[in-house]
């Protein structure tokens, strides 16, 4: 699991960031807001959720946990995808989200694209009496940068590897390099890529 990402912005689209992290670039769908406020190589530092599909691999990302721990909620929610969700947090603050829960109005649930009334009465019910921020605050560990192997894997699997392949192919790839190659995200991708060799895995994307 990638639970954040800290780099540089190296594409902006109205929805999304592309980070830059030890050289490799993760793209990242987040709320129109923070997409407009980042610039080109402003240093980033987003609280993420891996979103797994069968047919894709998709990083959402958020600048506070609160966000992150309400999305999450939003996802757990009967008929709420992420798309669907992260249109909530575009156009809701957590404290808005707070708000409308609190007094049972679905009403601003309502006014969110792709977010029909039986579905946000269904968020509102669902819910109710759940945490909106993460408990106990004690959670700075997940303020540290990502490990060299977690980037590495999520490079990996994005190309299609099962994380288990993957997470094999480093280990074997870091018993034998120097740690300088270690500490590289960039170097230990190309030599896990040696590794795993040039044969696509079944079922990946073209």
């Amino acid at each position: 699991m990638i639970s954040s990402l800290r780099g540089s912005a190296v594409h902006i689209e109205p929805d999304a960031l592309v980070i830059d992290v030890g050289g490799v670039g993760f793209s990242v769908a987040v709320p129109v807001a923070l997409a407009r406020t980042t610039h080109i190589g402003d240093a980033v530092h987003l609280h993420t959720a891996l979103i797994v599909r069968d047919d894709a691999l998709s990083l959402y990302g958020f600048s506070s946990r609160e966000e992150l721990s309400a999305f999450l909620l939003l996802i757990s929610v009967t008929g709420v995808g992420p798309k669907s969700a992260l249109g909530v947090m575009s156009a809701l603050s957590v404290d808005q989200i707070a708000t409308a829960i609190a007094g049972e109005d679905d009403a601003p649930f309502r006014k969110v694209s792709g977010i029909g009334p039986k579905t946000a009465k269904l968020i509102v019910l669902s819910i109710t009496g759940k945490p909106l921020a993460p408990v106990g605050g004690g959670v700075r560990g997940v303020d540290a940068p990502p490990t060299t192997t977690a980037a590495v894997t999520a490079a990996l699997m994005g190309l299609g590897w099962p994380e288990r392949t993957a997470t094999e192919a480093i280990t074997s790839a870091s018993a034998e390099a120097s740690e300088a190659d270690r500490a590289s995200v960039s170097a230990l991708l190309r030599l896990s890529l040696a590794l795993l060799g040039p044969a696509r895995p079944s079922g990946a994307r073209s």
